[in-house]
């Protein structure tokens, strides 16, 4: 039997969609798994055993109507007996409905009756503390006999990966000794970062503990926004930054991760990998972002959020993305309460 799960989308959607082929390898302990995604989401996938093979899909070679159909040919070609859709866009229903596999799985639409043999509706509420996110997705294992259950995402670090970040750290005099924080500094996009003045202003409440090491997150095409951030922080603040430490690759971002004692700043793949590291977070999410479908396994202690309907639940944040004005709202004087909470918990205050 071969199965396949689709899901070309970004990286925290690819590394929470992966805890449905945990259970398929449970039920089905034979059948053959591929994973179909985008090119740039392979490294939150590398080393998972429950993931026989992962087909790319990459638009950057395969163009256009040409490229869509060269696309559509190679999964035909690889004769699924079963695709599970949790992307359920209207290309990837077009892949299942002529891929020739018996049984295809994906989300309740009105149209999607035409693509796929089985639909499932999503919950409208969470049912626990995985939140919708993880939820709806494992719900498409329904069709095939399989109970919900909670699954954390995971990620498969080699030994001599974390070795390297080890290295890494120890070589740029960072001391493995005093707690490292990971900063999520700048979001994928200008709706989903926090406001650099604020924060700033978080970091510098992070480092009152004066053994605190601060990395940033960033990529290169984002060093000068990150560099923007390290300059509006306090001149003692600043002291405590490594500010050309940064990782050159998603692997080796893991890698570094592993090696903190907490991941702080804005909501996206950075805070999903570092919950499947088991590394504590404390999240700031954009008022754009639905809280309640990704903040996964919050508690009081090792994952916190924060988003500005928890402080004015009466705004109107729908079709809002280019009104800034939300979002310097949400001031870090606001949640402080809820930072220091979670540094004293994880013995970061």
């Amino acid at each position: 039997m071969k199965i396949a799960v689709i899901q070309p989308k970004m990286i925290g959607d690819v590394l929470i969609t992966s805890v449905i082929f945990e259970e398929l390898k449970q039920k089905f302990p034979t059948a053959e798994l591929h994973f179909i995604v985008n090119k740039n989401t392979i490294p939150v996938l590398e080393n998972n055993s429950f993931i026989d093979k992962i087909i790319i899909l990459d638009p950057n070679i395969e163009k256009g109507f040409l490229g869509f159909v060269k696309q559509m040919n190679r999964i035909r070609h690889e004769k699924y007996d079963i695709i599970i859709d949790s992307y359920s866009k209207l290309n990837t229903a077009l892949f299942c409905k002529f891929s020739g596999a018996k049984k295809t799985i994906s989300f309740n639409k009105s149209y999607s009756k035409f693509f796929y043999t089985d639909t499932i509706i999503r919950t409208k509420h969470s049912i626990s503390t995985a939140t919708k996110a993880i939820e709806h997705r494992l719900q498409l294992l329904k069709p095939l006999g399989i109970d919900f259950q909670v699954i954390k995402p995971k990620l498969y670090l080699e030994n001599s990966e974390i070795d390297e970040a080890i290295n890494i750290l120890t070589q740029n005099n960072i001391d493995l000794k005093r707690p490292i924080i990971m900063i999520s500094a700048i979001g994928s996009s200008e709706s989903k970062t926090y406001p650099l003045q604020y924060m700033a202003k978080v970091i510098d409440e992070i480092t009152v503990n004066k053994s605190v090491q601060i990395l940033f997150n960033y990529i290169p095409n984002q060093k000068k926004t990150a560099l923007e951030l390290y300059q509006l922080c306090k001149p003692e603040t600043q002291k405590k930054i490594f500010f050309d430490v940064y990782a050159k690759s998603l692997r080796e971002f893991m890698g570094l991760t592993s090696q903190c004692a907490a991941l702080i700043g804005n909501e996206g793949g950075a805070i999903n990998m570092a919950k499947a590291l088991n590394i504590p977070t404390f999240t700031i999410f954009s008022p754009f972002i639905l809280k309640n479908d990704w903040n996964m396994f919050e508690n009081v202690t090792s994952n916190i959020s924060v988003h500005i309907s928890d402080y004015y639940p009466n705004l109107p944040l729908k079709n809002s993305k280019n009104d800034t004005g939300i979002y310097e709202l949400l001031k870090p004087e606001i949640f402080n309460n809820l930072l220091l909470l979670f540094l004293k918990n994880n013995k970061l205050r």
